[in-house]
């Protein structure tokens, strides 16, 4: 039982190629209106989760991730990894390494979770750890909901 498993759907680490695919999409989709998004942080047993629901119809560019996280998807959406595309729907854990830029475009309401260990004590600090585009995150400048156990 200590195998490795190859699981499919998977977030893999992308090349700088498909990086700069979803940066292109980034740069089109920032010069027309964006949707706010709320991030709800939970800072807990040195785990860090952040979740956004994405509207339905609604695009979304993810910051370039330095760190492994689990992504659990809840609804109907499109990811693109910059060299293939998953459809998912339904309850979805999927393992994400680092290295990734993800593009997703949500057909119904989805919920996303991505949850890293972290030894971080405020939202800052857990967002400078899994990312250097930490500016670019809508919960720098958007509503937010911040919960810190100390556990």
């Amino acid at each position: 039982m200590n195998e490795l498993a190859e699981l499919h759907p998977c977030l893999p680490a992308m090349t700088p190629q498909a990086v700069a695919a979803v940066r292109e999409l980034e740069s089109r989709q920032m010069a027309g209106e964006q949707v706010p998004i709320r991030t709800d942080h939970l800072i807990h047993g040195h785990m860090y989760a952040r979740t956004i629901c994405l509207p339905a119809g609604a695009a979304l560019t993810g910051a370039l991730l330095k760190v492994a996280t689990v992504l659990i998807v809840h609804g109907t959406c499109t990811v693109f990894t910059g060299d293939d595309e998953i459809h998912l729907a339904g309850f979805n854990v999927l393992p994400g390494s680092a290295g990734r830029k993800t593009a997703f475009i949500a057909h119904t309401d989805t919920h996303m979770t991505m949850v890293f260990p972290s030894l971080a004590n405020s939202v800052t600090e857990a967002e400078d750890q899994f990312t250097d585009e930490a500016d670019l995150l809508f919960s720098r400048r958007g509503e937010n909901s911040i919960t810190i156990t100390g556990e």
